[in-house]
């Protein structure tokens, strides 16, 4: 019976998965659906009189759409973060200077708007702020002869950079791993550095070697007109990320510490209406972000109880690397799929196989090294993310071709992190 229900498990995953890549049902509907298949092929009860009893209304649906609530807080204060920085002219000051340090060259033009960016990423992401950004330095990027694919990717790098260490995508890992913000924070650069190296190796390729230039722009530059502010207000996105990171400050504490900084350094002239209109408009950016957390817990709670993990065990023990060859081997060679919503992507399947890997008796800091390797992949090269669509739309280039360009050297940069941490976890 249990290798029926494992069969069917397996197969709800790969259906799920292959109408999810090719669109055919969208993430946010595809996750709570698996959560109640499998919970049925499972055999758990749907509903019970019993309260002790694990049932799918009470658990996998009641408390499963709690299950994300810490990095539901830290991804709604962080898009409030953003949209601070953004109406009290912070990120746009941030970004005019660096275009005016770095001149009219190209390359200390990409560089440049490769680090301030990442710096800005870090402190909010989303589609919001990829937009913001993106509508600023990619028209500055062609002026200075950078074609619109390049400046494109330079703008997803930075994104990706950004995500690695933003304090809002932390709690992504500390709710479905289980794991302490300390355990979290320690790894970031082991995760982040290596494709910080990598994209700067991949934006001097690209600029010095590769590919036309073009010294024209046909789309106004869409600059918001909020004046630079004080120089002191620039450190603003940094507040929470040294604070979480070299202070080990709790997540949502640490943003609203760096709101009420941007804020008191940036002296706007209605404080009040600025922090309000930012709070709904920061709730509307990260609303499917919040949807698809929490199809997530729902997921993680079907496939963490015990009546799936027992059926699904036998198959998750095969994937568990023992030893750092296994551990590199695994998850570099399938690091592709973290892309099209696949089994390692975080905000996909991902989060549910992961779990059953530590379950399994894998270690979970590995698991969540792992992990969050794979998902540098997912946050540049993927084709359905929301910010990857909007900038090929924008740069008037092919979201498939922006794939093509960048999917080998992400995967490289996560071998690369793999190898180095595996000597640490092994």
């Amino acid at each position: 019976m249990e290798t029926i229900q494992l069969i069917g498990i397996l197969l709800v995953f790969v259906v799920m998965v292959g109408l999810m890549m090719t669109r055919k049902v969208p993430t946010i509907l595809a996750l709570p659906v698996m959560a109640i298949v499998i919970s049925f092929i499972a055999g758990i009860q749907f509903m019970s009189s019993n309260p002790e009893q694990f049932t799918i209304v009470k658990d996998v649906l009641e408390a499963g759409s709690m299950k994300m609530s810490t990095a539901l807080s830290g991804l709604i204060f962080g898009s409030l973060f953003g949209k601070v920085l953004s109406k009290v002219g912070v990120t746009e000051t941030i970004i005019k200077k660096a275009a005016e340090m770095a001149g009219d060259k190209a390359l200390p033009i990409a560089l440049s708007f490769l680090t301030v960016c990442s710096v800005i990423f870090a402190a909010s992401n989303g589609l919001g702020m990829v937009i913001l950004v993106g509508t600023i330095i990619i028209p500055i990027m062609i002026s200075a002869g950078l074609s619109p694919m390049v400046s494109g990717i330079i703008l997803l790098l930075a994104n990706g950079i950004g995500v690695t260490f933003s304090v809002s995508t932390l709690a992504v890992y500390i709710d479905v791993l289980g794991l302490k913000l300390s355990e979290v924070t320690s790894y970031s650069w082991m995760v982040g550095l290596p494709l910080i190296i990598v994209s700067i190796i991949m934006v001097v390729y690209y600029i010095q070697f590769s590919g036309k230039k073009r010294k024209a722009w046909a789309m106004p530059n869409n600059h918001r007109g909020n004046g630079h502010v004080r120089s002191i207000a620039l450190i603003s996105p940094i507040v929470p990320v040294v604070l979480v990171f070299a202070f080990q400050v709790p997540l949502v504490a640490s943003i609203i510490i760096g709101i009420i900084v941007a804020l008191l350094l940036s002296t706007p002239r209605n404080p009040i209406h600025v922090l309000s209109s930012a709070f709904v408009e920061g709730i509307q950016d990260v609303a499917g972000a919040a949807g698809l957390m929490i199809g997530i817990g729902m997921l993680l709670t079907a496939v963490m109880s015990t009546e799936v993990s027992n059926i699904l065990q036998p198959a998750i023990s095969l994937m568990i690397p023992h030893n750092q060859l296994m551990f590199v081997l695994v998850f570099g060679l399938l690091s592709p799929l973290a892309i099209y919503r696949g089994p390692l992507n975080v905000w996909g399947l991902g989060s549910g196989i992961i779990s059953l890997l530590v379950a399994g008796g894998m270690n979970p800091i590995a698991a969540m090294v792992a992990l969050r390797l794979d998902s540098n992949v997912q946050a540049v090269c993927d084709p359905t993310n929301s910010h990857n669509v909007w900038i090929s739309d924008f740069t008037k280039t092919d979201v498939n071709e922006v794939l093509k360009k960048t999917i080998i050297w992400i995967a490289a940069s996560t071998f690369i992190g793999l190898v180095v941490s595996s000597f640490f976890l092994y």
